[in-house]
């Protein structure tokens, strides 16, 4: 399949009329071919007044037809072979290991999202029979979830597969029926072009309404800005930068219809290194700590950016391990030029902090996007007292915190802005000290892990990747996992309302054969 450098608009391919870009290759420091072209203002209308178009019928295909576009979306995704692999290396410079990964878990996760519609369950189906014989009689009312309306997918710069076109925030907007339109990003625009006739060849097969899916590239802010103000466009996934999330909040709200924003933005994940865990294992612990801040570069955004741990000759040890370690992690290539030197402005800006001493980092880097680890390290009354050093640094570098005891520490932890995990290295002896952490924990985190790290999210039905802002802008929602799709549907419900008229998941007799809820009592009667 050739790359054309066109905007996929439903069943048509477009060539924008705007601004002319190229992919850039951060290994090879060049421009790759094609040549694409920004969308504008028509091409916008086009692709979310064909998403409403489409909204009604997709909206009500059947939970099997629609799971089995899914998985024709999985089937075409690895029906592109290496030449997705070849791409998305090309653009992103990450290694050959990672992107088939990646690919795994994109195809994965819309078949998990299948399943999850076949079982029904998402539907929340709910049914009060009427009581006509109550002295306040009761009148017959049923619910069922139904999809939002067309939803605008921004695709994130360090994932071109799993956080991209046919990533978790498409996958489930497609799965509670809403017709998707996708700014590509433009650091892997041709692996993006890929993914997206994959994508669009599978709703022809699968017949559906062609505005069910759409992919606009381009580069700067007017596209994304444009496409979450068109008036068709109903809900916005977004993974990137705080700024950008804000930013695309901000338009969103001030719409003359609101929309919600679901926007994963910015984390430090803190871990905690409880006192007997450190004392026992303190180097295991420090070498994993390494790998996991050095893994893809640090360029995940659940990233260990935050070390907490007790003053002392252990924490001192771990300090010492740590930065051994890291001191043979070689320099990685980062996936863009501007992610490189967001990255040195921040470990330059930590270097140079009077409050903090530097533990370990190498010389900036000749080539333009590579970046070597570092390790920072602070009081935690310093970091009390200046928000700056709570600031995300994305790539790997982290920050230790020496706590003069227990309760400082637990002070840090309610100093913290929402994060999307929290991480407590503990042993058996360790478990007092833990449980007066975990309500902290729980009320500033969407994950806590114990005795791990935090990188790496399992894509399954109990996993939360969110967290309280600035983690993300909604902390009841996931981005990860089968809860993703709870975002992208609302309740109606239907009062007195025929049998001829009731959607299925209510009609008596549960046709779907699904978990339905009926005066109180879950099951399938």
């Amino acid at each position: 399949m050739n790359i054309t450098g066109e905007a996929l608009i439903g069943a048509a391919s477009v060539r924008g009329t705007g601004e002319a870009f190229r992919a850039f290759s951060p290994v090879s420091g060049e421009d790759l071919q094609p040549e694409f072209h920004t969308v504008g203002l028509a091409e916008i209308a086009s692709a979310a007044t064909l998403a409403q178009a489409a909204f009604d019928s997709y909206r009500e295909t059947d939970k099997d037809s629609r799971a089995r576009f899914l998985e024709t979306i999985a089937e075409q995704i690895l029906e592109l072979g290496d030449e997705l692999i070849q791409r998305a290396m090309a653009e992103s410079g990450l290694p050959r290991a990672r992107l088939e990964g990646e690919r795994g878990r994109t195809v994965g996760q819309l078949k998990l999202f299948a399943e999850t519609l076949r079982e029904g369950s998402w539907l929340d189906a709910r049914l009060d029979t009427a009581l006509p014989e109550r002295a306040i009689p009761r009148p017959d009312i049923r619910m069922r979830m139904i999809a939002l309306g067309p939803v605008a997918v921004f695709g994130a710069s360090n994932f071109p597969l799993a956080f991209s076109v046919a990533g978790g925030d498409t996958a489930s907007a497609l799965a509670a029926g809403c017709p998707v339109v996708v700014k590509a990003h433009p650091a892997h625009p041709g692996t993006s072009e890929l993914v997206g006739r994959a994508i669009q060849k599978a709703v022809a097969l699968c017949g559906l309404h062609e505005g069910v899916f759409s992919l606009l590239t381009g580069i700067g802010n007017g596209l994304g800005a444009d496409l979450v103000r068109h008036p068709a466009i109903q809900a916005v996934g977004f993974t990137g930068s705080r700024q950008g999330g804000l930013a695309l909040m901000a338009i969103a709200a001030a719409r003359p219809q609101p929309i919600p924003v679901y926007a994963e933005m910015s984390s430090i994940n803190p871990v905690f290194l409880l006192p007997q865990a450190l004392a026992s294992r303190g180097e295991v612990i420090a070498s994993g700590f390494a790998a996991s801040l050095t893994l893809g570069v640090g360029q995940f955004c659940t990233n260990p950016g935050l070390i907490l741990g007790i003053k002392g000759k252990d924490f001192e040890r771990f300090a010492e391990q740590a930065a051994q370690a890291l001191a043979a992690a070689q320099p990685g290539t980062m996936l863009t030029p501007g992610i490189s030197a967001a990255y040195q402005r921040g470990v330059d800006g930590l270097a140079r902090h009077p409050k903090v001493k530097t533990l370990k980092q190498r010389a900036a880097a000749t080539a333009s996007c590579q970046a070597a680890p570092a390790l920072f390290i602070t009081e935690a009354s310093d970091f009390l007292a200046e928000h700056a050093l709570s600031d995300e640094v994305f790539g790997p570098s982290s920050l230790l915190v020496a706590c003069k005891d227990v309760a400082e520490m637990r002070q840090v932890a309610e100093k913290l802005e929402g994060q999307l995990t929290a991480t407590l290295q503990m042993d058996d002896a360790d478990t007092e000290m833990a449980l007066g952490l975990l309500p902290v924990l729980e009320r500033k985190v969407g994950r806590i892990l114990v005795n791990g790290f935090p990188t790496g999210v399992e894509v399954s039905t109990a996993m939360v990747h969110g967290g309280p802002f600035p983690a993300t802008s909604d902390s009841k929602s996931t981005s990860v996992g089968t809860a993703a799709i709870f975002r992208f549907l609302r309740p109606v419900s239907y009062q007195n309302m025929s049998q001829a008229l009731l959607p299925a998941a209510l009609k008596d007799g549960n046709p779907l054969q699904i978990w339905r809820r009926k005066d109180g009592q879950l099951g399938r009667a």
